[in-house]
C-alpha cells in the first residue's frame, strides 16, 4: 500500500493539476470553482484510498465524528484562493498552495505535503526536505502578506532588524522558510488547522522549529479547528524570536 506521505504528495499534486487546468487558456478564473473542484477531488480520492479515515477540510462541513477517529486527514484544497485567481503584470500569480496532512491519535501530525502547483513544487514529509545552509547575518527575513503586513510583524521590526518579504498563501510562506528564501514565518492574525497542518508537518520533518507564538505546541484535531497563530523558523533562530514575541505580548 502507498505510504501516507506518498499519498499526501500524490493528492496535493493531483489537486494542483486540477487548479492549473482551470487557469489554462482563460483570462479569468473563479477562486470558488478552484476551492470546490479541488475539494471534490481530494475527498473522492481519500474515500477510495483511505476509506476508514476521517477528513477535516476547509471546504466541507465539519463532521464531529472525527474527534473519535484514530486518523484524520486535514486538508486545504486551495490555500490562497485570492492569489490563485489574480494576475500580476498580466501573468497568473504563483503563490497559492494545496495542503494535505494526516493527524494520528497519540502521535499528532505524521505525514503531509504542500504543493505549489504553479511553481511545479511538492514538499513532503518523507523524505523530508533538506534545509540549505544558514544565511547568517543579523537581519531576519520574515515572510508576510504581500498586500497587508500584520501589525505583529511590524512590531517585531521595532525590536529586531528585519526584512519583510511579501508573498501569498500560508503554505507558500512556510515553504519559503524550508527553501531558505526567508528565515521565519510568524503569524498572529488568525488561522484554522487546515491553514497550517500540512506546512507544519513538512517544516517539522525538515528540522525546523514550529510552535504557537508563546512557544507551546501546535495541537490538531480539536473540537474547534481555530488555531490562530504559529511560528516557523530555524531552531537556531527560535530562542531570540520567541523572546521578542514574549516581550511584545507582555507589553500589550
Amino acid at each position: 500500500m502507498t505510504s501516507d506521505a506518498a499519498l499526501a504528495a500524490a493528492l496535493a499534486e493531483g489537486a494542483g493539476q486540477i487548479l492549473l487546468g482551470l487557469r489554462s487558456g482563460v483570462d479569468e478564473v473563479s477562486g470558488a470553482a478552484g476551492d470546490r473542484l479541488s475539494n471534490e477531488y481530494l475527498l473522492a480520492e481519500l474515500a477510495t484510498r483511505r476509506p476508514d479515515d476521517a477528513v477535516l477540510s476547509e471546504e466541507a462541513k465539519d463532521d464531529a465524528s472525527r474527534l473519535d477517529a484514530e486518523r484524520v486527514w486535514i486538508i486545504d484544497p486551495l490555500d490562497g484562493t485570492r492569489e490563485f485567481a489574480e494576475r500580476t503584470d498580466g501573468a497568473w500569480r504563483t503563490d497559492f498552495a494545496v495542503h494535505v496532512a494526516l493527524w494520528q491519535r497519540g502521535a499528532g501530525l505524521v505525514a503531509g505535503a504542500v504543493a505549489l502547483p504553479a511553481r511545479g513544487q511538492v514538499f513532503i514529509t518523507e523524505p523530508p526536505a533538506v534545509l540549505p545552509d544558514p544565511r547568517g547575518g543579523e537581519v531576519l527575513r520574515l515572510a508576510v502578506s504581500r498586500s497587508r503586513p500584520p501589525e505583529l510583524v511590524q512590531r517585531i521590526g521595532e525590536v529586531l532588524p528585519v526584512e519583510l518579504v511579501g508573498m501569498g498563501s500560508a503554505g507558500v510562506k512556510a515553504m519559503a522558510v524550508v527553501t531558505g528564501e526567508v528565515d521565519a514565518y510568524v503569524h498572529g492574525g488568525g488561522q484554522y488547522e487546515w491553514d497550517s497542518a500540512a506546512p507544519v508537518a513538512v517544516a517539522a520533518a525538515a528540522g525546523l522549529h514550529t510552535s504557537r507564538l508563546d512557544g507551546s505546541p501546535l495541537v490538531y484535531n480539536n473540537s474547534s479547528p481555530w488555531l490562530p497563530d504559529l511560528v516557523v523558523c530555524r531552531k537556531t533562530d527560535a530562542p531570540r524570536l520567541l523572546a521578542v514575541l514574549a516581550q511584545i505580548e507582555g507589553g500589550r
